[in-house]
C-alpha cells in the first residue's frame, strides 16, 4: 500500500519506507502485512457506514503524523502528463509496441483525455471570473 504525504515524522515505523521524496510530495510504501501495522489497523477500526468496518485514512495518517497531500487538479494533471510521457518513452513500452502490442486505447488517447480535462477546467475558471 502506498501513501502520499506532504510531511512525515522524522522516524517512521519499521513497516513504512519512503520510496520517493520531492519538494511537495513524499511517497511512502506501507508493508500492510506487517503484524505491527495490522495491530494499528485493529486499534483504529470503526464502523465507517452501517455494515462497513474499516479504518479512515485520515485517522491512520493522523496517528502516524503524516500530513496528506491534496494537490489541486492542475498539479495532478501536470504530474499525470509527465508520467504518461515517461511511460511512452520507456524502453519496455517501446518493446511491447515493437512486438505488436496494439491496445484499443493508447498513450496519445490518455494524453488527449488529460488535455481535454485541462481545457474544461480553464473554461470553468473563466466562466466563474
Amino acid at each position: 500500500m502506498k501513501l502520499y504525504a506532504k510531511t512525515i515524522p522524522q522516524t517512521l515505523p519499521n513497516w513504512a519506507t519512503v520510496v520517493t521524496q520531492s519538494a511537495d510530495l513524499i511517497e511512502i510504501e506501507i508493508n500492510d502485512e506487517h503484524p505491527d501495522f495490522q495491530s494499528l489497523l485493529e486499534e483504529l477500526e470503526t464502523e465507517i457506514e452501517p455494515g462497513t468496518i474499516g479504518v479512515k485514512a485520515e485517522k491512520l495518517c493522523s496517528r502516524l503524523g503524516f500530513y496528506l497531500s491534496n494537490p489541486n487538479l492542475y498539479q495532478l494533471l501536470e504530474q499525470a502528463q509527465t508520467l504518461i510521457s515517461e511511460i511512452a518513452t520507456h524502453p519496455d513500452c517501446k518493446q511491447l509496441l515493437d512486438e505488436g502490442y496494439t491496445p484499443d486505447l493508447n498513450i496519445a488517447d490518455a494524453q488527449t483525455a488529460l488535455t481535454y480535462l485541462e481545457w474544461e477546467l480553464e473554461c470553468n475558471r473563466e466562466l466563474s471570473v
